[in-house]
């Protein structure tokens, strides 16, 4: 298996420089962090350990189903997920894997690593592509809720950035147990294949590589899809297997007569090109990809060259720590992400609780909005106008999320707090530049919404090891507890209950985020997002230099 894969590869060389077309005037940002201070070193080791339980829990879930699994697959000729997934890419290119934890101590008594299934931007034949692979050593490729749950973001994140879509199917269909949570609603199966049809119709490719059993809805990924590739004597598709065919009509058949790869490609054309093995069956989809000619774009690099930051990334573990309790300085972070370290920095002296400015990751233009503290209304009114700015001039948000939420008392509400919060709020839901959200520590109450959580639709959310995402605090919910029960204990184990959901590890099994990154990573997995969307916008013609000037409606703002 490539070694490549298992860390997540990174596109800082891979990002394309062109000469510069212009540079916002910025200003360095300075630092003064002591990184020999008892302080730093502390927060430093307390992020060390964090991430290298991270690292450790996203390592034993790439191994799948486990050796034996693996090794049963290998007996049969058959290459496992990941060395699938391994040929499928281009050499040395990048593949950023999304939601590694899904479903981690999720079920109890069960262990779906990963929740079966392998989700990731990759670069195939040149072309960033969306890679959903069935990891048939995980319950043989069946989909519980949680997978169902990865696939589907998996496509929405594909039809957001315009990203043709590869599919590497082995799978069982849905696990029968859980079916009333896989089947019948919106959110479920169902859906995958109604995404499939709407990319398709939206000129976004759809394709599928059938390398083992493809049956009952699992037979639908292959059936909608574009372009169709299967394995012979290994590759098969029907809506019912032999067992149920039998019991249902009395035929008795074997697997390959039913829907096997020869059967299909000659006879019932549900796929179009048959392949001896797994290796062959990856070389006709990369050739498939090549041959993707009419989705050529003009250009969307960076607008400038790509600038390494001044300070290390590394510091940002003894910046950050892991105690969301612990101030800091959300500049120091920005310093450690963006191009030179330079950072335009727009309205100062104004709502300081709340850190905005222009940027540049990996030479793309973003607007930062940072937390500095709990968020007053002048903190709300000031992203509010920054928001404006931005989706005035197309220019792409990133929120870098430290936030308790809104200040609380008689003189915030006189003072406006609820109005201008939802202004704030509104600002962002309505905002349609691409908007990007990176949970550095708290991420609490309407702080979570007035900072582009989940329910805002970034384009992708990420989460640091350190971050918490929870209604309120530990202590501010044991305050809340004391006025409304007068029982200790019922307070100790609610409180224990809220900070155990409230970790990034809970969250990331629950695919409320695209993943846990090392902070070290942040502006690497930023500068994907903001190339993915440049080049969607390239492809629709309403890019940043494309000259358009979108004002945007926000509705009614409450004054």
């Amino acid at each position: 298996m490539s070694s490549r894969l298992i860390q997540t590869r990174l596109f800082s060389r891979a990002l394309t420089q062109l000469p510069v077309q212009r540079r916002l005037y910025s200003s360095v940002l300075p630092s003064t962090v002591l990184t020999s201070s008892p302080d730093f070193l502390a927060k430093s080791a307390a992020m060390d350990a964090l991430v290298k339980d991270v690292e450790s829990k996203i390592a034993a879930a790439r191994l799948g189903g486990g050796p034996k699994a693996l090794e049963r697959m290998i007996s049969k000729g058959k290459k496992t997920p990941r060395e699938r997934l391994a040929l499928l890419l281009d050499p040395h290119s990048p593949f950023v894997e999304l939601s590694s934890l899904a479903a981690h101590e999720v079920y109890p008594g069960e262990s779906v690593p990963g929740a079966g299934i392998i989700t990731g931007i990759g670069r195939v034949s040149g072309r960033e592509c969306m890679i959903v692979v069935n990891d048939a050593s995980v319950k043989g490729g069946s989909y519980y809720p949680l997978t169902v749950k990865k696939h589907l973001r998996a496509q929405e994140i594909a039809k957001e950035n315009g990203l043709p879509c590869i599919y590497l199917v082995e799978s069982g269909g849905a696990a029968l147990p859980h079916q009333a949570d896989v089947f019948p609603d919106k959110d479920h199966f169902g859906r995958l294949f109604y995404n499939m049809a709407q990319m398709s119709s939206l000129g976004i490719p759809q394709i599928a590589v059938v390398h083992g059993i493809s049956v009952a809805g699992g037979a639908y990924v292959p059936a909608m899809a574009d372009e169709n590739i299967i394995v012979a004597k290994q590759g098969h598709i029907f809506l019912a297997g032999p067992p149920l065919v039998k019991a249902a009509t009395g035929e008795v058949v074997d697997d390959e007569t039913l829907g096997g790869g020869e059967m299909h490609s000659s006879e019932s054309g549900v796929t179009d090109h048959l392949a001896k093995d797994d290796q062959h069956a990856i070389s006709i989809a990369r050739g498939v990809v090549r041959d993707l000619e009419g989705l050529e774009v003009p250009p969307a690099g960076p607008v400038q060259p790509s600038e390494p930051p001044l300070y290390p990334a590394q510091e940002l573990h003894g910046i950050v720590g892991s105690d969301t309790r612990q101030a800091f300085d959300m500049r120091d972070v920005i310093a450690r992400v963006v191009d030179g370290s330079r950072f335009r920095e727009f309205k100062k002296e104004y709502g300081p609780t709340i850190v905005t400015g222009f940027a540049h990751i990996h030479g793309y233009p973003v607007g930062i909005i940072g937390n500095n503290g709990i968020l007053f209304s002048p903190s709300a009114l000031k992203a509010t106008h920054f928001i404006q700015l931005c989706n005035q001039r197309r220019i792409p948000l990133l929120f870098m999320v430290n936030v308790t939420g809104y200040m609380v008392g008689s003189k915030a509400e006189k003072g406006g707090i609820a109005k201008d919060g939802a202004k704030m709020v509104r600002a962002v839901a309505c905002a349609d530049v691409p908007k990007f959200t990176v949970v550095v520590g708290g991420s609490f109450g309407a702080g979570n919404y007035g900072m582009c959580g989940r329910a805002y639709s970034p384009r992708f959310l990420w989460m640091w090891p350190s971050a918490k995402v929870s209604v309120m605090g530990s202590g501010q919910l044991s305050q809340v507890m004391a006025t409304v029960s007068k029982d200790p204990s019922q307070h100790a184990a609610l409180k224990d209950k809220i900070e155990a959901q409230s970790h990034a590890l809970y969250g990331s099994a629950r695919l409320w985020d695209d993943g846990i990154i090392k902070p070290t990573d942040t502006r690497d997995v930023v500068g994907l997002g903001l190339a993915l969307a440049a080049k969607e916008a390239s492809r629709r013609n309403i890019g940043a230099r494309s000259g358009v000037k979108n004002e945007g409606n926000f509705g009614v703002f409450r004054m």
